[in-house]
C-alpha cells in the first residue's frame, strides 16, 4: 500500500495488486480524450476511491474496469485478467441504478443471479442476507420503477453484490441517498470490505471519500495524486479557520457581500450561512486578518476555532492549482421591477412565502403532515429530511404544483390555489427529476425555457448567456443533453430555473453529482439570487454544503422536527458525540456498526464519530467491543456536533419517540 502521497509522474505499481492500470487511454470517434495515461492500482480488499471534477474521466475508467467499455490503449488487469474475461467475478454500479423499472425487486435480483450464473440454493441465502441489509426485504414484491431513488439505489447494490463479485466499481452510489442511507451503504462496503471484497467507489462527495483506504484525485483524464486520506490532507500543509458570526440577518448579509484584500498566508475563503471558512498558511495570522475585515464590514464574531483540514479543501486546492478555474462572482442583470428594500422589509408583515399546518394525504398515507414555515426576502432556507420524509412533496405544494389535503400556503401574498401565469413567472423550479430535453442541445433547452417564462425577446440572449457564463456552460453549450453527466445536467438546470430572475427560488436537491468546486459555484450564484432579494429554499442531502443556508429545518416521517440556523441545531442533539481514535479505523468501524445502532457509527477521516446516549455509562462498553477485537483505542474525546451528526441524532430520536407512541396507542386499543 502507498505510504506518502504520490504525485501523477510518481505512481508506481505494488505487487499483489488486484487492479493494475498503466497508460490507459481512452479516445472518442470525435477525437476527445476521455482517458489520457491513467496509471494507478488497487490492492486486494481495498475500498478505493476516485474523486474529481465533471468529465474528469471517472465514469469511463470505471466502464473499462467493468468489461463495459475496450481501452484504446493502455495496459489493465482486474484479477490478473482482461476485464472481459473476469465479468464473472465483477459487480458493477452505475449512474443511475439501471435496473428493470417493470420488474419487481425480486425479479431484478433473479435476472442478475441468472446472468452470472449464481446456483439457486446460493441465491436464495444472498437475497435474504442482503434485502434485509438494505432494508428492502418487506418491498420484495414492489416494482423497481415505484422504488424512491435511495431505494433503486439499495437495490442496484443488492443486484450486484448477489453475483457474489470479488471486485466491485460504483459510478456515484450515493447521488439522491439522505445521510442515514448513505451510512447504511458504507457500513456495508466496510463489511465487504473485511470479508476481502474489493471496492472501487467514484463520488463527487468528499466527505465519503473520507472512509475510504486511499484516495485519487482524477483531472483531464489522468491521476494527479494518490494517497490515504490523512497524508493527502497532511501534504496540503494549511490551517483550517472556522469564524462563527452573529445570527442576525444584517451580519448575514454583509457576510455574502464580503471581500478580503488579497494576501499570501489565506489560501482559500468561503462565506457559509452564519459562518466563515478559510484556509492559511498561519492560523494566528489569519485570525488577525479575518478579524479585521470582519470589523470593517461591522460582522460581530462569535467564535474562532481551529479545526483540521479536509479532503475537500484538499480537493479545492489542487483544482485551483492545475486550472484557472475558481470560484467566481459573475454579475445577473435583473430583468423584473423589483424593489431593493425587500430584504429589509424581512420579518415585517411583508412575508413572500408561509404554510400554516400544510398536509398531503395519499389515500391512507400521510406525506406530509401539519408543516408550518415562514420564509423571508433575501434568505436561503434549506429542507432537510431522510427519503420519503416528505420534502419534494412540501416543495411541489409550495409551487402550486400539487393540491394540500388541507392548510394553506401564502405566496407572494396570494393564498390561493391558484397558479396564475404572473405567478409562474415569479417562480424558479428546480426539480429532483430533470425537465431538461435531451435531443436538445444545452443552448436550445435554455432558449425553450426562456421562452416558457416569457423572457422578453430581446433579452433572452444576454440571459442565455449569463447562464452559459456563470454555469460554466461554454464548451458543452452545442452538445445534445443526453451525452452529458449528472453534474453537468445539474448547472443546466439550475440555469434554466433563475434566468427569468423569479422572487422564489426552489431548488430540489440542486447539487446532487457535481463536483465541490462546481457545487461552490453554484452556491455562490444562489447567494447572489438572496442578496438580491430573493425568497430560496433549497433541499439537499449533502450536509456539509447546508451550512451555506441561513435556516434550515429538519424533516422526518412526514413532519418538521427542528428549525433554526446550522448553529442552533448544531446544539440540539440529545446524545453526546465522541470521536475516536484507533489502530484500525475500517476495523473498528465494522466492529461498532455491528455492535451499536448503525447510524450511531461513522467514519470521518481516519478517526470514528460515535454518538451515545450516556456517554460515562456506554464508554465502556464502546472500549469493550474494539479491545475484544484486538483494536486499540488511542483515544476517546467529546467534540461538538456536525450538522450531519445532529441531522442524525436528532431525527433518529424523533423516530424512536414517535414508534414509542404508535406502540402505547396500540396497547391502549387492545386494551379497550
Amino acid at each position: 500500500m502507498t505510504t506518502s502521497v504520490s504525485t501523477k509522474s510518481e505512481v508506481k505499481q505494488s505487487t499483489g495488486a488486484i487492479i493494475n492500470v498503466e497508460g490507459l487511454i481512452k479516445r472518442y470517434k470525435d477525437g476527445t480524450e476521455a482517458l489520457k495515461n491513467l496509471t494507478f492500482e488497487v490492492q486486494p480488499g481495498e475500498l478505493y476511491g476516485l474523486v474529481g471534477p465533471d468529465g474528469a474521466g471517472k465514469t469511463t475508467a470505471l466502464k473499462i474496469l467493468a468489461g463495459i467499455m475496450e481501452p484504446t490503449s493502455g495496459k489493465i488487469a482486474v484479477l490478473n485478467s482482461r476485464p472481459s474475461q473476469a465479468r464473472r467475478y465483477i459487480g458493477y454500479v452505475p449512474q443511475g441504478a439501471a435496473l428493470y423499472p417493470e420488474l419487481s425487486v425480486d425479479e431484478n435480483l433473479r435476472y442478475e443471479a441468472g446472468m452470472h450464473g449464481v446456483a439457486k440454493k446460493d441465491f436464495e441465502q444472498l437475497r435474504q442476507t442482503y434485502l434485509k441489509d438494505m432494508g428492502l426485504l418487506q418491498f420484495a414484491d414492489r416494482l423497481a420503477g415505484q422504488l424512491s431513488g435511495g431505494m433503486k439505489q439499495k437495490l442496484a447494490l443488492c443486484c450486484a453484490l448477489v453475483t457474489q463479485p470479488k471486485v466491485i466499481f460504483l459510478d456515484e452510489p450515493t447521488t439522491g441517498l439522505d445521510p442515514i442511507a448513505r451510512r447504511e451503504l458504507w457500513q456495508a462496503l466496510a463489511v465487504l470490505g473485511a470479508q476481502g471484497v474489493t471496492a472501487v467507489v467514484a463520488t463527487p462527495f468528499l466527505d465519503e471519500a473520507e472512509r475510504c483506504h486511499r484516495v485519487a484525485l482524477m483531472y483531464d483524464g489522468s491521476v494527479q495524486e494518490i494517497g490515504t486520506p490523512s497524508e493527502l490532507k497532511k501534504a496540503l500543509g494549511l490551517k483550517r479557520l472556522e469564524i462563527a458570526i452573529k445570527n442576525d440577518r444584517q451580519s448575514i448579509k454583509a457576510l455574502a457581500g464580503l471581500t478580503f484584500d488579497a494576501s499570501d498566508n489565506i489560501a482559500d475563503i468561503c462565506p457559509f450561512g452564519d459562518h466563515l471558512e478559510a484556509l492559511c498558511k498561519d492560523a494566528a495570522r489569519g485570525k488577525e486578518e479575518i478579524g479585521i475585515a470582519l470589523s470593517k464590514a461591522n460582522i460581530d464574531v462569535v467564535n474562532i476555532n481551529e479545526t483540521p483540514p479536509n479532503l475537500e479543501n484538499v480537493f479545492i486546492t489542487k483544482l485551483k492549482s492545475l486550472t484557472d478555474k475558481h470560484v467566481r462572482s459573475v454579475p445577473f442583470q435583473g430583468i423584473r421591477e423589483k424593489a431593493k428594500n425587500t430584504v429589509s422589509q424581512a420579518g415585517s408583515a411583508n412575508v413572500p412565502l408561509k404554510t400554516e399546518n400544510l398536509t398531503k394525504r395519499f389515500g391512507k398515507f400521510t406525506a406530509v403532515d401539519n408543516v408550518n414555515l415562514e420564509l423571508h426576502y433575501g434568505e436561503i432556507f434549506g429542507l432537510l429530511g431522510a427519503n420519503g420524509a416528505g420534502k419534494t412533496t412540501t416543495i411541489k405544494m409550495l409551487c402550486r404544483l400539487l393540491a394540500p389535503s388541507s392548510g394553506t400556503v401564502t405566496l407572494l401574498g396570494d393564498s390561493s390555489n391558484d397558479r396564475s401565469r404572473e405567478l409562474r413567472k415569479k417562480i424558479g423550479y428546480m426539480s429532483q427529476k430533470f425537465t431538461l430535453y435531451d435531443n436538445l442541445t444545452v443552448k436550445e433547452n435554455l432558449e425553450f425555457y426562456a421562452g416558457i417564462y416569457e423572457i422578453p425577446f430581446e433579452l433572452r440572449q444576454r440571459q442565455i448567456g449569463w447562464v452559459i457564463d456563470a454555469c460554466d456552460l461554454e464548451e458543452i453549450k452545442s452538445s445534445l443533453v443526453k451525452n452529458l453527466p449528472l453534474g453537468w445536467k445539474q448547472r443546466i438546470a439550475f440555469g434554466a430555473a433563475v434566468m427569468h430572475d423569479p422572487e422564489i427560488i426552489f431548488l430540489d436537491e440542486p447539487t446532487a453529482g457535481v463536483d465541490p468546486l462546481a457545487r461552490r459555484q453554484l452556491w455562490r450564484l444562489i447567494r447572489d439570487f438572496a442578496d438580491r432579494g430573493a425568497v430560496v429554499l433549497v433541499t439537499t442531502h449533502y450536509l456539509d454544503e447546508a451550512e451555506f443556508c441561513n435556516r434550515m429545518a429538519f424533516m422526518a416521517s412526514s413532519q418538521i422536527v427542528a428549525q433554526g440556523s446550522p448553529q442552533e441545531l448544531k446544539a440540539m442533539p440529545e446524545g453526546e458525540l465522541f470521536e475516536i481514535k484507533s489502530s484500525d479505523t475500517q476495523a473498528a468501524f465494522q466492529a461498532l456498526s455491528e455492535a451499536l445502532d448503525h447510524w450511531r457509527v461513522s467514519i470521518f477521516g481516519s478517526n470514528l464519530h460515535v454518538i451515545l446516549d450516556n456517554g460515562k455509562a456506554e464508554l465502556e462498553q464502546v472500549r469493550s467491543i474494539l479491545e475484544s477485537a484486538g483494536i486499540i483505542v488511542e483515544s476517546i474525546r467529546p467534540i461538538e456536533f456536525s450538522l450531519e451528526d445532529a441531522f442524525i441524532d436528532v431525527v433518529q430520536h424523533q423516530g424512536k419517540r414517535q414508534a414509542s407512541r404508535q406502540k402505547s396507542l396500540l396497547k391502549g386499543d387492545a386494551s379497550e
